[in-house]
């Protein structure tokens, strides 16, 4: 059995390992003591966290939020109700509104499990505290309003919120990813480097237009598996439909493919007689027939404006109301 060498160490005054030999006399480089930084991790510091505080709600919700699968979703589900329902001493339902914040901060980034998100939403509304009040938003008596019905309340202001806020963001950021794709062409004309092409296909503009794209489709299915479970009424479901639509003439990729997820996401539900008959009085349409918007979709069809991927996105996905 060979005979292992242990590595011989000689110390200077500075403190530092000086020489050190290893096996057959190879010289080491000399290494520094470690140093304690002040940002350094220190358990104490986690329990001396305010138990009250949006970090430490942000935290635990969104550990739990990671967790939480349909398996696992009754007791984690519970969970983030109990945390939800901290808003109990609260007048303004603040701890609340974090954590809807949160599971529509997942739901957008993960449309995959949308629908679990949905049922989390749906559960969150019937068994939300009836003490968690807001005293900054009242009913028609002028008593401030309460459980279930506070949830539904800030559930349709995050919708609202996120809907127009998702435009703006995309607009955005298509316009910033557009005008780095203008200068990486130039970069890539003014030098041919391989490496120098990667940095530019990969920028930071292109992953926050993708990002954006991605949380717009998610944020469309996760309102469509809400409507599924009668949390948002027709008339909000019409006007996402009607935004959508607002552009026939040079439609946005990522509207058409938002139609498209909010079919395969609603399927019919909007398609009945009696949803299109209001959709047509909302939007003050005298005469139109009750397939409106599927007469927009044809134009879109034939539109030259449309390339045709999303043409034959449309076709499948509308098929024999379009045909």
């Amino acid at each position: 059995m060979p005979t292992r060498h242990r590595p011989e160490h000689i110390t200077n005054s500075s403190g530092y390992a000086g020489a050190a030999f290893g096996p057959r006399g190879v010289p080491l480089e000399p290494v520094a003591p470690l140093q304690l930084s002040e940002n350094r991790w220190d358990r104490k510091a986690i329990t001396n966290v305010d138990q009250d505080s949006p970090e430490l709600v942000d935290r635990k919700v969104k550990a739990l939020l990671n967790k939480l699968t349909m398996g696992k979703f009754d007791s984690i589900s519970d969970q983030i109700i109990a945390w939800a329902n901290r808003s109990e001493k609260e007048k303004d339902g603040r701890t609340l509104i974090q954590v809807i914040r949160l599971v529509f901060e997942k739901a957008t980034d993960e449309a995959t499990w949308s629908e679990m998100y949905a049922r989390l939403c749906r559960k969150m509304m019937e068994q939300i505290s009836p003490k968690v009040q807001d005293d900054g938003i009242k009913n028609s008596e002028g008593k401030p309003i309460a459980g279930g019905q506070l949830f539904r309340k800030y559930l349709l202001n995050r919708c609202q919120e996120d809907f127009e806020r998702g435009w703006v963001n995309k607009e955005a950021t298509a316009a910033a990813a557009a005008t780095k794709a203008i200068e990486d062409q130039a970069a890539k004309a003014a030098s041919a480097s391989k490496e120098e092409e990667e940095i530019a296909l990969y920028s930071e503009e292109y992953y926050a237009a993708q990002k954006a794209k991605r949380q717009g489709l998610g944020l469309i299915k996760f309102i469509g598996e809400l409507f599924k479970l009668q949390m948002l009424t027709e008339r909000i479901m019409h006007e996402c439909v009607k935004k959508l639509l607002g552009n026939v003439e040079n439609p946005e990729e990522e509207e058409i493919e938002s139609l498209c997820k909010l079919r395969t996401t609603v399927g019919q539900m909007l398609e009945t007689a009696k949803s299109l008959r209001r959709f047509i009085q909302d939007d003050n349409l005298a005469g139109a027939h009750m397939h409106v918007y599927f007469d927009r979709m044809k134009e879109l069809t034939k539109s030259p404006n449309v390339n045709s991927r999303m043409q034959f996105m449309l076709m499948l996905s509308y098929g024999t109301e379009l045909s």
